[in-house]
């Protein structure tokens, strides 16, 4: 019979931050600001309105691969720029959001599709279950090592495009999506303004296999316990992408929300990322609630969140939930 676990706001991470972690990333940053962005944006009539203009767009990111996105603005008639940025990443399973309802609040707001994600598929696709453990045993071939650069690139191109404030970006999502925000924030610190994250996966990632039974953590177990001695060089590896050691790099305000009795993140994990941000953060852990993180009740103050740190011409409207 498994013993009760202590209390979530208790929980103390042994997860250990590697020496040359800035080192690290910086490199790859540079690497990255090597390749051209190239982006390309073509209007989607049909699935515009007389609010907002779709747009697919498209840009280069590391390994040469092409990443896509949707592109969502107010048309001038309906709102005046200069408008705020916001980036909707997307969650493990998820595909990557239409945010035409964040457009009609006055964002121009980027649909983001980090590689292996719909119409970011054709050159890198691990599947899902596959992405948390492709080329795991190494950090400079690690899945994430791109999927992290396709997120913070989504940054460059909505900063190419002359109707936004670059002074006035930010980035949500759930799940996944709010470990990329946490990515994002913290790999482009100072360059973004408000972070609103749901449930953030990737925290403390290996004592989260051990506190979950669900996917994706359980792909951890299955691997781990067909080849235990990779244990030590998956754990190295995932050292350098865990959100809680890129947390202290974060400057911006952040939201962090969490279910108190969620199976695929554990609170505990939460807990541990809120204990690792050094920025203004507001904390919001929901009791009865498991992986929504309480969305129902709390999307209206990430809609108030964003608002009051991106001042958007409208607020009036809902945004849709925000699912990881």
């Amino acid at each position: 019979m498994p013993r009760p676990r202590p209390a979530p706001d208790t929980y103390k991470t042994g997860l250990i931050r590697p020496p040359d972690f800035d080192q690290f990333w910086q490199g790859v940053l540079a690497d990255a600001a090597e390749i051209p962005l190239n982006p390309s944006m073509e209007p989607v009539p049909h699935r515009s309105t007389d609010e907002v203009e779709v747009f697919e767009i498209g840009y280069d990111s590391l390994d040469g691969v092409r990443i896509a996105g949707w592109y969502c603005r107010p048309r001038e008639t309906y709102l005046t720029g200069p408008y705020p940025g916001l980036l909707l990443v997307p969650g493990y399973i998820s595909e990557p959001t239409l945010p035409k309802s964040w457009a009609k609040l006055g964002y121009a707001a980027v649909g983001v599709a980090p590689r292996g994600k719909l119409r970011s598929n054709g050159q890198f696709n691990p599947g899902y279950p596959g992405l948390l453990l492709e080329n795991s045993m190494d950090r400079n071939t690690y899945s994430y090592r791109g999927f992290y650069v396709d997120a913070v690139r989504a940054l460059d191109f909505v900063k190419t495009r002359p109707e936004v404030d670059a002074e006035r970006i930010g980035v949500h999502g759930s799940s996944q999506g709010g470990a990329l925000t946490i990515v994002v924030s913290a790999l482009r610190a100072g360059e973004i303004a408000a972070a609103a994250a749901g449930a953030p996966y990737l925290c403390c990632i290996m004592e989260s296999a051990r506190l979950s039974h669900t996917y994706p953590y359980e792909e951890i177990n299955e691997y781990l316990r067909l080849y235990p001695e990779r244990e030590a060089a998956m754990t190295e590896t995932m050292a350098y992408f865990d959100c809680v050691n890129l947390a202290p790099l974060v400057t911006c305000p952040t939201m962090v929300y969490i279910g108190q009795v969620d199976d695929c993140v554990p609170p505990e994990t939460g807990y541990a990322l809120r204990d690792a941000l050094t920025c203004p953060v507001e904390f919001h852990a929901s009791d009865d609630c498991a992986h929504d993180a309480g969305v129902y009740w709390k999307m209206s103050r990430v809609t108030s969140f964003l608002a009051e740190h991106l001042q958007p011409a409208s607020t009036g409207r809902r945004a849709e939930q925000t699912v990881g």
